[in-house]
């Protein structure tokens, strides 16, 4: 029970990083679309905008590529850290869970 339990802890960090990290690129596609169809006003303020959106955007992306890395190997660091745990220390995992369960259910009774 407490491998599979374990196991998909760790697909659900796994999944919540991916899905982060793809609405981040879905962002910058957006905001690059947005760019490109004022591309047309070059001049006055616009165009400065303009162009330092492009730079923000370009600055983004290079981010993201060096970030997305790190992210997912960190999920994953810490998805089989806590497995490691559970399958060491079943009994204690079990009180821990309990402990939090105890103290949501005080808090959602006091509401």
């Amino acid at each position: 029970m407490t491998a599979k339990k374990s196991t998909t802890m760790h697909e659900e960090v796994e999944i919540n990083s991916e899905n982060l990290i793809g609405d981040f690129k879905a962002l910058m596609a957006d905001a690059e679309d947005l760019i490109k169809a004022t591309a047309s006003y070059d001049d006055g303020p616009l165009g400065a905008i303009r162009s330092k959106a492009l730079e923000t955007l370009n600055s983004a992306r290079e981010s993201l590529s060096s970030v997305e890395g790190t992210v997912t190997e960190k999920a994953q660091v810490v998805a089989e850290r806590t497995d490691e745990f559970v399958h060491r220390n079943p009994w204690e995992a079990v009180g821990v869970a309990a402990g939090i369960g105890l103290l949501v259910g005080l808090l959602i009774r006091r509401r």
